[in-house]
């Protein structure tokens, strides 16, 4: 058999193992606590938008100046939010998730390699 069979490389390592492991599911909660509260407050907020758009039309549309009302202020909110969100995430995952994810594969890559 060759060194470079995919068949004999997944056989050594145990997956499942892997996906059990303490180091692991501390990765899975890790992301999940930032990810499900984050994701909750954003639908709110999206929610909240819309409701206000299609019950509060005179509140969404107040001028605040010139043209600018407070819809078009709360829309323009939900991109601002989309991109802090995400630039939250990505420091987040730099600092918290990547840490654990590469310790993770650099060990699978290294079991990889004695197979």
């Amino acid at each position: 058999m060759s060194e470079h069979n995919p068949a004999r490389t997944t056989e050594a390592i145990d997956y499942i193992a892997v996906e059990e492991s303490a180091r692991f599911r501390t990765l899975k909660r890790t992301q999940r606590s930032f990810i499900f509260p984050l994701a909750a407050f954003f639908l709110i907020w999206y929610f909240v938008y819309v409701l206000l758009a299609a019950f509060a039309t005179d509140f969404m549309s107040q001028r605040v100046w010139g043209d600018i009302t407070i819809g078009l202020l709360l829309g323009l909110g939900q991109f601002v939010t989309t991109f802090a969100i995400t630039m939250g995430y990505v420091s987040f995952a730099n600092r918290k998730l990547d840490p654990i994810a590469t310790e993770i594969r650099e060990e699978l890559e290294k079991a990889q390699g004695q197979a």
